[in-house]
């Protein structure tokens, strides 16, 4: 039997107030189980950004549950917002995210100095981003900083970093936006390599080919979800049917 890993319900998010007031999302619910591998779509102005924060925890609901791991994250603090993102979500971002002054075993490694739960000396976090590295194939990479490596290995490091406190989710926001074709084919490769480990991902993109990755299509409009479907249903035509793909 498969376990909900999150689970959202009637969620809303109002930015501002009164007659300048936006709905963003409308009243979402929707659930992911564990190991599952989520894709969300739509078009510029969906709401999908809106979504991943809160999934994130890297925003609150106006209104709405949301619960993560089994714990209803809806109301919490920011200071405990912030313990629950480095507990269990790993986060890959467009842009990579990395820091320029430090080698990629060190980027790798700053997660885990931010770890409220399990305390690792330097040697123990050093050695866990060197297996992070290797396993997504940069085993001889881990002293070379960002400005030595190429957009792709930029990425392959983020996806390291993500993983590097064993998180029970990781969100990919356009993880191929800023890569060429044939890196953004490996980026995918690994990911999907990661989603048959056990891996659970949930992903925001606007490209087709990309999504066609996941298991599962959630397609957004106007802060409403539209449709929710297996990948064995043809998210190209649903993609068309929406008029959906602009960023």
């Amino acid at each position: 039997m498969q376990e909900h890993l999150i689970e959202i319900t009637d969620l809303t998010k109002v930015y501002g107030s009164g007659d300048i007031s936006v709905r963003a999302l409308k009243g979402v619910s929707a659930a992911v189980e564990r190991g599952e591998f989520v894709a969300i779509m739509g078009p510029s102005g969906s709401g999908k950004s809106t979504l991943m924060n809160i999934l994130g925890c890297l925003d609150r609901p106006t209104d709405g549950t949301y619960v993560l791991d089994g714990e209803d994250v809806s109301r919490l603090s920011k200071n405990e917002l912030a313990h629950v993102r480095n507990r269990k979500i790993g986060f890959v971002f467009q842009s990579y995210n990395l820091l320029p002054r430090l080698s990629a075993a060190k980027n790798v490694m700053l997660p885990m100095l931010y770890n409220g739960v399990e305390r690792l000396s330097d040697a123990e976090s050093y050695e866990r981003a060197i297996k992070a590295l290797e396993s997504v194939g940069l085993g001889e990479r881990t002293h070379h900083r960002p400005n030595e490596l190429s957009g792709g290995q930029q990425q392959r490091v983020a996806i390291a970093r993500a993983l590097a406190n064993n998180p029970s989710i990781i969100l990919a926001d356009e993880p191929t936006g800023n890569l060429d074709t044939k890196s953004g084919e490996e980026i995918m490769a690994l990911l999907r390599q990661l989603h048959e480990q056990g891996v659970t991902l949930v992903m925001v993109t606007h490209e087709l080919d990309i999504a066609e990755h996941a298991q599962r299509v959630i397609y957004l409009v106007d802060g409403e979800i539209v449709s929710d479907k297996s990948q064995a249903s043809g998210i190209a035509h649903l993609h068309n049917g929406f008029n959906g793909g602009a960023q």
